[in-house]
């Protein structure tokens, strides 16, 4: 890329110290690669509310590429598999709708319990998945730049 760019990462509250290290590991990556790009980020209530917010982000015009994060657990109360699907398919038509890469750092555990080996094993796969996004960003909106012009 010949132009630094510019990323908006989504984060949900929900589990957020385990969802936060998505974007330290994104912002690692970035350096590790040697891409000085600008993110911006914005924090939403729930995994629900990012698909709205990737769209409205995209439709500036201003992102290479929107990655959004959450942990998606059941909670015992509600089919999380339904909020999960319906979060992944709304990010999904975000990019389609707007042309601007969505990617999802949205993790649906089978089986999460708050105990430590969970806490510690999600908090560490969500550095990977941050660091696997940052990758995706930086190419994706490699091709599209070249595909433009």
């Amino acid at each position: 890329m010949t132009k630094s760019p510019k990323f908006a990462f989504i984060k949900a509250r929900w589990h957020a110290d385990i969802v936060d290290q998505a974007l330290v590991g994104f912002e690692a990556q970035l350096k590790d690669l040697g891409v000085n790009a600008e993110i911006d980020t914005f924090d939403v209530p729930g995994a629900f509310e990012m698909p709205l917010l990737a769209q409205k982000l995209a439709e500036t015009g201003d992102y290479a590429a929107i990655a959004a994060a959450a942990l998606v657990v059941d909670g015992g109360i509600y089919r999380h598999d339904f909020v999960a699907q319906a979060v992944v398919t709304g990010l999904m038509e975000a990019g389609q709708k707007t042309g601007v890469p969505v990617l999802s750092v949205s993790l649906t555990p089978h089986h999460f319990q708050p105990s430590e080996e969970h806490l510690t094993f999600y908090h560490e796969h969500f550095l990977k998945k941050g660091r696997e996004a940052a990758n995706a960003a930086v190419q994706i909106s490699a091709l599209h730049a070249q595909l433009a012009g």
